[in-house]
Formats: C-alpha cells, structure tokens, sequence
C-alpha cells in the first residue's frame, strides 16, 4: 500500500502552478514588445512636441523625451508580464498609445499654423 507521501506527488511540468499556457505567454510578450513600442512611441511624440511647444530647442526636447521613452518602456514591459489581465495590458498600451501620437499630431498642428 503507497503512503501518504508517495500519493502527494509534485505537478507534471505542463501543469505546475503559475505556468502560462503558450498562447497566453505569446500575447504577453507581444504586450510588452509591440504594445510598449506603440505607447512609448506617442509618449515620446507627445513630450517631443510639448517641450518644443513650451520652448524648448528642438535637439533637447527630442533627446530628453527620448530618453525618458527609454526609462518608460522598461517599466511598461516588465508590467505588462505583472499585469493580472492580458487584454487590460493591451488596452491601455494601445489606446495609451494612440492618445498621446494624436494629442503630439494636435500639438504639431498647431505649431506650424
């Protein structure tokens, strides 16, 4: 007769606790890449043309928003593998990211009028 112990054996890989199915880890890190690529895109546009806007030379305003795009794209990628939701990560990448390319196109537009 088995004992206790022997019954309590430890998961099979493909089921251990915490390990996400394949599709699942593919859409996260198509979140971190491609989301983060697109919302640090239209953060770095959105500050770009607001610095400039401000006042700032061109060359420092692109430097610093490009810069401070590094810095945001590292804790946007290691939140997107953070985040308890997938599609919530998606959302707020994308839409994040649309917003601020189109508020940077408004701001752009109103500096060349």
């Amino acid at each position: 007769m088995p004992s206790a112990a022997m019954t309590d054996l430890a998961p099979t890989p493909s089921r251990a606790p915490g390990r996400l199915p394949p599709l699942a880890l593919l859409s996260r890190i198509g979140a971190a890449v491609l989301g983060g690529y697109a919302f640090c895109w239209g953060f770095i546009a959105v500050v770009h043309a607001g610095l400039y806007g401000l006042g700032m030379p061109f060359h420092d305003a692109e430097h610093l928003a490009a810069i401070l795009g590094v810095l945001l794209y590292l804790v946007v990628f290691l939140w997107s593998f953070a985040a308890r939701r997938v599609g919530r990560c998606w959302a707020v990448l994308l839409a994040g990211g649309g917003l601020m390319t189109g508020a940077a196109a408004l701001i752009q537009r109103a500096l060349l009028a």
